[in-house]
């Protein structure tokens, strides 16, 4: 940890939780850092914060990021732990998952944005990932400026393949 005189951060101070876990051992080289939005969850910061404890993990020699994966334990030539499968098609599987058990019924709205930032700790261009995935599969259909729908039935996945595979993604953490 660094020696400071006057008040602390409070970026610094979570950067300084992050760094003693990075110390212990608990985080590893190559092992993700919290990101932002579990950072904005778990030390209720707000995501600018989260943003500079990242910088701040980096300008300190113990982090990296690479762009559209996150922040990494270690320096960039360390291998990294990869999702098999990205976050957002993981959402993507759970909110199919209950369309077809019928707790998101033809014509009605899917979870907001926010809700799915909030409820899954992503950031919104991940939660907008997930409505394009539903989209593309044909599970949800959007009005501009209104929200996302779940789809009528008869524009769903028609094979149980697809189906199938949307249903293990979400399984597959």
């Amino acid at each position: 940890m660094l020696d400071r005189e006057g008040p602390v951060p409070l970026y610094a101070q979570v950067a300084d939780i992050i760094e003693a876990r990075i110390r212990s051992g608990e985080l590893r080289d190559g092992d993700p850092v919290p990101s932002e939005a579990a950072m904005e969850t778990g030390f209720a910061i707000a995501r600018t914060t989260a943003r500079r404890v990242a910088r701040e993990l980096r300008d300190r020699g113990l982090a990296y990021t690479v762009q559209g994966e996150g922040t990494f334990v270690g320096p960039p030539d360390v291998p990294r732990q990869r999702r098999t499968v990205p976050i957002s098609r993981q959402i993507a599987a759970d909110i199919a998952e209950r369309i077809c058990n019928g707790e998101l019924r033809p014509n009605r709205s899917i979870p907001s944005e926010k809700w799915l930032m909030r409820h899954y700790g992503v950031a919104k261009v991940t939660a907008r990932a997930v409505a394009a995935h539903l989209r593309e599969q044909g599970w949800v259909f959007t009005v501009p400026y209104r929200g996302t729908y779940v789809s009528p039935e008869e524009r769903w996945p028609t094979t149980r393949n697809d189906r199938q595979t949307t249903v293990v993604e979400s399984s597959t953490s």
